[in-house]
């Protein structure tokens, strides 16, 4: 029992050496801004790659500009809808998104976190600044679960 406890000791110090070194992060940023190599893992967090219409593609949005599409973190289409179209306030729309990861999306949040405790990630969507994206409220959420995430939010 004692060398268990010795071996779990030792690799814990070795992650943090490692993390140390070279520290992993949990990032936002637009799909359109240019890639990274400190991006890591690209993350798409939309719902469609299209244009306003929500139909047509978005010429711009192709399969080069992300690694993988979690569409499960996206807003609901309904309250995508309601916000983009029929004036929804941004605080309802906060509310009733965290709502959305808190319930609905929980086991998917808790999968992005702990690839982001493993790797850098970098959640990706449409908006050119977090302020009113909920790339952002998602990468707050992941923090407020995992205290042990760095996020870095652009």
């Amino acid at each position: 029992m004692r060398r268990l406890f010795l071996v779990h000791k030792l690799l814990r110090t070795i992650l943090v050496v490692i993390m140390e070194k070279d520290p992993i992060y949990l990032k936002t940023k637009s799909i359109h801004a240019a890639i990274e190599p400190t991006d890591g893992r690209r993350i798409s967090v939309m719902s469609r790659h299209t244009l306003n219409d929500g139909k047509t593609p978005d010429p711009l949005i192709t399969s080069a500009c992300f690694d993988v599409w979690m569409r499960e973190l996206a807003p609901p289409q309904k309250l995508i809808g309601a916000y983009y179209k029929r004036g929804l306030s941004w605080t309802d729309f906060e509310q009733q998104y965290l709502t959305f990861l808190r319930e609905a999306a929980f086991l998917h949040v808790n999968a992005l976190i702990q690839r982001a405790l493993l790797q850098t990630v970098t959640l990706l969507c449409v908006e050119d600044t977090p302020t009113y994206c909920h790339r952002r409220l998602l990468a707050e959420e992941c923090k407020r679960r995992e205290k042990e995430l760095n996020i870095f939010i652009s």
